[in-house]
């Protein structure tokens, strides 16, 4: 089996999303990140979760900044899930300048909530799975 390119959207960085210093605010790159996690969702087919009374939520993001993006700048958000076991699940981000180049790398633990009852629910890759998402969409397996 070969690997697929992760999910990923393209954003252009826009001047108001700037720091004193002319960078990307560090905030805005978790926003990218979220970004890209809703779209994927969205792509895979998350209306079915939520018409099931679930939705994913973010429960611990972690960055590390690699290069320095500017205003006008173009970059390429990457989204891809990592299931294992348990109520847990991560996603990675990569965002990527234009050029290639490596910006940010983030990791974020999720859960696949009960919006019901207000808790995380077992196996969240079998609950994708059952309500028909498009797992090759959120995995480049």
């Amino acid at each position: 089996m070969t690997e697929r390119e992760p999910f990923r959207v393209e954003i252009k960085v826009r001047h108001y999303e700037l720091d004193t210093l002319g960078h990307l605010n560090h905030a805005v790159y978790h926003s990218y990140g979220e970004v890209a996690r809703t779209e994927a969702f969205e792509q895979a087919g998350g209306a079915a979760l939520r018409e099931q009374n679930l939705a994913p939520v973010l429960l611990e993001s972690h960055i590390v900044f690699r290069r320095e993006i500017r205003a006008g700048e173009t970059v390429h958000v990457g989204c891809e899930a990592k299931f294992g076991t348990g109520k847990t699940f991560q996603m990675i981000n990569n965002i990527h300048k234009a050029d290639g180049t490596l910006s940010a790398e983030i990791t974020c633990t999720l859960g696949l909530m009960d919006l019901e009852r207000r808790k995380l629910v077992e196996d969240p890759r079998g609950h994708c799975e059952r309500a028909g998402l498009d797992m090759s969409v959120l995995t480049a397996e």
